[in-house]
């Protein structure tokens, strides 16, 4: 999966979607690794609103040899490699992350223009999350990926974890099989998705189409 999504969602409509409370936090409009985007967590039994940014501390080998400073991921692929051991396994790790559409590059090498994916009637969306404290960046999270629908895998062969309303509890709260049946369950279906195409360079900073301000589901 690509590691670009967008929230075109005013704070209400999170906090009421997801049952959680915030204080004066900026929603971004767009996230990419290493930028501060949102998530919830729960603590103590109740749901919080948090920002940190996107993705855990990376530090292979050969980095520390040539004195590379850490890089990021951003992404859980693969549940059995042993950096993920202790983290998937405890609950009070997980977290969801709040977006409207993710995105993938398509075009030419050098000139990639962003492609938007979101699901039809949706108007936010939660990834499966993990996050914890960290001494290289602080409060980071990264999303957990599944093998794409037929819509997606022409532009990339993953996609996020993405987990409705009725899942919130079992994500945040269940065993490690929970985690693993989520990685591992067919996706999103692909009639339910859809796919805005712009002329928009994959640096340029711009949100999809249909970036909006929202009014409040209250």
């Amino acid at each position: 999966m690509t590691r670009l999504y967008s929230l075109a969602a005013c704070l209400a409509d999170i906090e009421a979607q997801f049952g959680a409370g915030g204080s004066d936090i900026v929603v971004p409009t767009e996230t990419i690794e290493g930028d501060p985007g949102l998530v919830v967590l729960e603590r103590d039994g109740r749901r919080l609103l948090k920002s940190m940014s996107w993705g855990f501390p990376r530090l292979t080998s050969e980095m520390r040899l040539r004195g590379d400073p850490p890089g990021r991921i951003g992404l859980v692929a693969d549940l059995t490699n042993p950096m993920w051991d202790k983290l998937v396994v405890d609950p009070r790790y997980r977290c969801l992350i709040p977006l409207t559409d993710f995105a993938n590059p398509h075009g030419d090498p050098g000139a990639k223009k962003r492609s938007w994916f979101s699901v039809k009637g949706e108007q936010l969306l939660a990834w499966a999350g993990f996050c914890r404290n960290t001494l290289e960046f602080g409060p980071v999270y990264t999303g957990m990926t599944m093998t794409a629908n037929a819509v997606v895998e022409p532009y990339n062969d993953r996609m996020p974890v993405l987990l409705g309303p009725a899942e919130y509890d079992r994500w945040l709260h269940g065993a490690i099989q929970d985690v693993i049946g989520f990685q591992f369950r067919p996706p999103v279906g692909a009639d339910r998705m859809t796919i805005k195409h712009t002329d928009d360079l994959w640096k340029s900073g711009k949100v999809p189409p249909s970036f909006l301000p929202q009014p409040t589901m209250l």
